[in-house]
């Protein structure tokens, strides 16, 4: 039994990595289930899911009727929730799985683990970059740069809220401050990089080690490569600086258990580490021909079989 905790199916994830998951692990024999976060609850110390299992109509999910089940009996539970969420309150109750089943990735390392804050672990790998909430010092950051500064909020994904401060700008005073809240929240700025008309990096790893990776490039005038805002995929190999990347951060990730990854390369630079949802191996499936999804369901039954398997 895998246990997938997600939003809510029926919203255009029908292509969504996660999904590719669950057909994978249907395919090797496992039942699937759907579950939210708001499906979880804890009595006493024993978790308690009410989900709905998974069939496929061809390449669509279909959900079966919800059903209270017992995680602690899986095989393995996914977390695969977009940001941001209740990572607080979803990973303390997941804590009551340790040691029962395995877990991906696991809730300690989740909560240790902001998207855009983990890469700062390796600040020689990464662009030059700060956090603020101050929209003076990051609008003086970015004037510091050659070609300005990208801002990003911290705990949004697929490109939402990302903004680029050029030299100039005459926007570039409402830019921090919408980005920060008016001062309220910090946000990241990093050194825009103009070698990301070549392509954004994406690189997923399974247990510190790369499946493979693939560019992604901005769609017309728009500098973000998301696929998620009309970014192109297209097929590339590893370099080594990549391969530098993946060896420097691949033992952080295993101990905090971060087993699966997407790491954002630009230039041969760092600038992202996405560990809750990340997207892209159904592209890395179609463009490399691997069985990427089967060898993911096939480490976490290997994981299973071990003992101690959710420690």
């Amino acid at each position: 039994m895998f246990v997938f905790i997600m939003d809510p199916l029926g919203d255009g994830r029908e292509h969504s990595a996660t999904v590719t998951m669950m057909r994978a692990a249907t395919e090797r024999g496992h039942a699937v289930w759907h579950c939210t976060a708001t499906g979880l609850s804890l009595i006493g110390a024993r978790v308690h899911a009410v989900a709905r299992q998974v069939g496929f109509d061809g390449d669509r999910p279909v959900l079966g009727e919800p059903t209270e089940l017992d995680p602690h009996r899986a095989t393995a539970v996914l977390v695969r929730i977009d940001p941001p969420y209740d990572i607080l309150t979803v990973t303390l109750l997941l804590e009551h799985l340790r040691g029962d089943t395995v877990m991906m990735n696991d809730p300690r390392g989740l909560r240790e683990a902001n998207e855009k804050l983990y890469a700062c672990r390796f600040p020689d790998l990464m662009p030059p970059t700060m956090v603020s909430a101050d929209p003076g010092r990051l609008l003086a950051f970015a004037a510091g740069q050659p070609y300005g500064a990208v801002l990003k909020p911290l705990s949004d994904f697929k490109g939402r809220g990302i903004l680029s401060v050029a030299h100039g700008d005459r926007n570039a005073r409402s830019i921090a401050e919408t980005t920060t809240a008016l001062g309220s929240r910090p946000a990241m700025a990093q050194a825009f990089l103009p070698e990301v008309a070549e392509g954004d990096k994406r690189i997923l790893l399974l247990d510190g080690e790369p499946l493979g990776g693939f560019l992604r490039r901005p769609a017309g005038d728009d500098f973000r490569a998301n696929m998620a805002v009309g970014g192109t995929v297209h097929a590339t190999g590893l370099d080594e600086d990549d391969l530098r990347i993946v060896r420097r951060i691949a033992p952080s990730l295993r101990a905090d258990g971060l087993h699966l990854a997407g790491i954002d390369v630009i230039g041969g630079r760092l600038t992202e580490v996405n560990v809750t949802s990340m997207a892209g191996l159904p592209q890395l499936v179609e463009l490399t021909g691997g069985r990427h999804d089967l060898r993911i369901i096939r480490w976490l039954e290997d994981r299973a079989e071990r003992p101690g398997k959710g420690e």
